[in-house]
């Protein structure tokens, strides 16, 4: 991947790292254990395990020394803490990201209905470059898999690949691990080396071809990132608009895995949900929107928008160009319009903030009107501070609301004002200077202007009636 800071797992796509996707692909058949195998850049994909799951138990491989060497590394974690494997073990890898709980799932079934010893999850690929092949009897069993590396001419123009995902009996496991060698081109234990050993000795070796064989695609350079990222949110679309989505332009609309929808939800081109961002039923969201985990309650319009935790209610309108910051709550109906940046505000049912206005820190009552222009002046430089606006409220454009005050119900305030005291109920609250015209100070001062020229004109107009 040629990261300085992030090892190859700790990649993200559609919101969850490469190695959440394994973990979660292998959590959905309800295993006894789920061991992660670490080494490179431990400590960041540790502490990352212990957020996703504390129960997974990551265990360092010391040395790279091949797969079978990181399963022994695995088995003896387990052996340590006096687990007997008895049951099937799967071993899959942290960097196929497609891979789907479903064909583990498939995996295991026909590994437990065939009574084998190993099953090997194959898939059938166009471009088999880099893969271990399968190489099988006349009878189609599985003889046994070779590296790319290590294979002949003959065996690379096989097609069909070793996903590198396996169902072992666990005791057998642990006796062919004991059995593998490293006398190959990278002296290194395989895992693969298993099979054949299991089936020299008589157990039974099968294989389940992959349905799908995107599931299977290994992830080693960020052009195999951005094509794993591309299929799953193609997935990810197509599960949205089979439930009652419309997608007007899946090529330019984007999902996280955690993201949920309602029915008759809409969403329009240049639209990206992120993390746990809901849309409720009948919304509609884009063009141009980014929401991260963010609630769109049934029936709401998001137009042009920025958001980030933030929850807007049924009914309720966003945008074009606004930004809800982190603890922004709109009730039903309620309104941020064109260019309103809203930050921990709560706009009550019904309120709305129509133009140009920046509400932090805040809390607006049932059917209030915030003007144009107007500013939550919560920091004082050091402290945030609160604001409250009543219900039923009237502030006037370019409003200074300096925290922290109190508007009370029904109160007006005046077009240009500060306020920077509490306004009683009912009250109207004016705090601007007395304005005074000073007569012909353009022409004297700025004499030759066009705008000295257009006040010359117009009171010769007037003279004349």
């Amino acid at each position: 991947m040629k990261s300085a800071v992030r090892p190859k797992v700790m990649h993200e796509i559609c919101g969850r790292t490469l190695v959440g996707h394994a973990v979660a692909a292998a959590q959905e058949l309800a295993p006894e254990h789920v061991v992660v195998v670490i080494g490179h850049m431990r400590e960041q994909v540790a502490e990352h395990l212990a957020a996703v799951d504390p129960g997974i138990r990551a265990v360092v491989q010391e040395r790279q020394l091949g797969t079978g060497n990181a399963v022994r590394v695995a088995l003896d974690a387990l052996a340590a803490d006096g687990t007997v494997l008895d049951g099937t073990v799967i071993v899959s890898t942290g960097d196929t990201p497609l891979l789907t709980g479903a064909t583990l799932q498939a995996l295991a079934e026909a590994h437990a209905k065939d009574g084998n010893a190993v099953t090997v999850l194959t898939a059938e690929v166009p471009d088999a470059t880099g893969y271990g092949r399968i190489l099988r009897a006349a009878d189609g069993a599985v003889q046994a898999i070779v590296e790319h590396k290590d294979a002949s001419d003959a065996q690379r123009a096989i097609n069909e690949i070793n996903s590198g995902v396996f169902a072992f009996d666990g005791k057998l496991l642990a006796e062919g691990l004991a059995e593998v060698r490293t006398d190959n081109s990278q002296g290194e234990e395989y895992l693969t080396d298993v099979l054949g050993i299991l089936r020299e000795a008589g157990h039974r070796v099968g294989a389940v071809v992959a349905a799908d064989y995107r599931d299977i695609l290994g992830i080693n350079d960020r052009v195999q990132l951005a094509q794993a990222r591309r299929i799953m949110n193609d997935r990810l679309l197509d599960a949205a608009m089979r439930a009652g989505v419309t997608v007007v332009d899946p090529a330019s609309t984007w999902l996280d895995v955690q993201v949920t929808y309602e029915r008759d939800a809409v969403l329009h081109p240049n639209t990206q949900l992120r993390g746990a961002t809901s849309i409720g039923e009948g919304a509609e969201v884009g063009p141009n929107c980014t929401l991260t985990d963010t609630q769109v309650g049934p029936g709401a319009v998001v137009i042009n928008a920025t958001t980030e935790r933030a929850v807007i209610g049924e009914l309720a309108q966003v945008g074009p160009y606004a930004y809800l910051r982190p603890g922004t709550v709109l009730a039903r109906k309620a309104k941020a319009g064109t260019y309103v940046e809203m930050k921990n505000a709560t706009v009550g049912e019904g309120s709305k903030v129509p133009h140009l206005s920046y509400v932090g820190d805040a809390t607006i009552g049932v059917g209030s009107n915030i003007g144009a222009a107007s500013v939550f002046v919560n920091y004082d430089g050091v402290n945030k501070h609160h604001s409250t606006v009543g219900d039923h409220c009237r502030t006037g454009s370019d409003n200074m609301f300096v925290a922290p005050v109190h508007v009370g119900d029904g109160a007006y305030t005046a077009a240009g004002s500060v306020i920077y005291q509490d306004v009683p109920p009912g009250a109207l609250a004016v705090t601007r200077p007395q304005q005074r015209n000073i007569e012909g100070w353009v022409e004297r001062k700025r004499s030759g202007t066009a705008s000295a020229e257009a006040a010359a004109a117009a009171k010769r107009r007037a003279e004349e009636g």
